[in-house]
């Protein structure tokens, strides 16, 4: 039997023996090798994506599992839409195997567990409402497995990012996305391209959501938490451009209203310019 494409040698030799612009420059062109494999599963992506709109807008929510490279970046992904959206933490939530100490250290066995990812769903009430994304470059991480495999029997919808084709993940999956990025410049360092690709697909997963759902205005972040100087910054110029007012009467309507969107709304109609209209 073939080894997963994941796993295969790399397509370099003789890396420690590479100078350091080399070793750069390879890992540089393999990384450029990413976006066009996730051109190519454009058509999964989309109709994955049409169906968490759907469930969401029905009340369901979204959940990431993974373990090790993938659970990490699932829960980064999940951790970001709040402050981003301004949505709450229950509408997109990542777990990895292990738990949250994973998220720093490995966790011995941990993605082996075939049962362990529904027990770590079950404390959300997790229903057919909702929907389960399972993350594992390999395809075959038996904790991701078994949480798609009770989901679907629990009548769950269920996506999967793979980079292999026609994994056990793709098999289990309602919606399978192949991202396949080929052999890692590190052999089996699925770190890298694998992870890579995973991010920008997850980025591209939650915020076509989020802007199906409403959370963006013509191109900006106005329901965005403003929880540090630099995003009250950033929302008083959205503030500035789309009604055309200076800094100062902005900054004083946001710290009145708290909100760039709620400040939009209201004053649009009362200011000379607006670029949402």
């Amino acid at each position: 039997m073939s080894k997963p494409i994941t796993e295969q040698s790399s397509k370099y030799d003789n890396l420690e023996k590479m100078e350091l612009l080399e070793l750069l420059s390879s890992i540089n062109a393999e990384d450029k090798t990413v976006p066009m494999a996730i051109e190519e599963a454009l058509p999964q992506i989309h109709n994955f994506v049409a169906a968490v709109v759907n469930k969401m807008q029905q009340g369901g929510r979204l959940f990431y599992i993974g373990a090790g490279t993938s659970g990490r970046l699932g829960v980064l992904d999940a951790s970001e839409c709040p402050p981003t959206f301004g949505v709450s933490d229950d509408h997109i939530i990542g777990l990895i195997a292990g738990g949250d100490v994973a998220l720093r250290k490995a966790v011995e066995n941990a993605e082996d567990n075939t049962e362990q990812a529904w027990e770590d769903l079950k404390p959300f009430n997790i229903n057919k409402n909702d929907v389960l994304l399972g993350i594992a470059a390999s395809g075959s991480t038996p904790y991701v497995i078994g949480g798609l495999k009770k989901a679907k029997e629990e009548g769950l919808i269920t996506g999967g990012i793979s980079c292999n084709e026609n994994s056990l993940l793709s098999q289990t999956a309602e919606y399978p996305m192949e991202i396949v990025v080929g052999p890692e410049f590190v052999t089996g360092s699925t770190r890298m391209k694998a992870g890579t690709a995973q991010k920008l697909v997850l980025n591209m997963i939650s915020t076509s959501v989020m802007i199906q759902l409403g959370k963006v205005k013509g191109n900006k972040m106005v329901d965005m938490q403003l929880s540090n100087k630099k995003l009250v910054e950033r929302g008083t110029k959205m503030i500035i451009e789309a009604l055309g007012i200076e800094a100062d009467l902005a900054k004083l309507l946001l710290k009145k209203h708290k909100s760039v969107r709620t400040v939009i709304d209201l004053y649009k109609d009362k200011m000379p310019k607006s670029s949402f209209e």
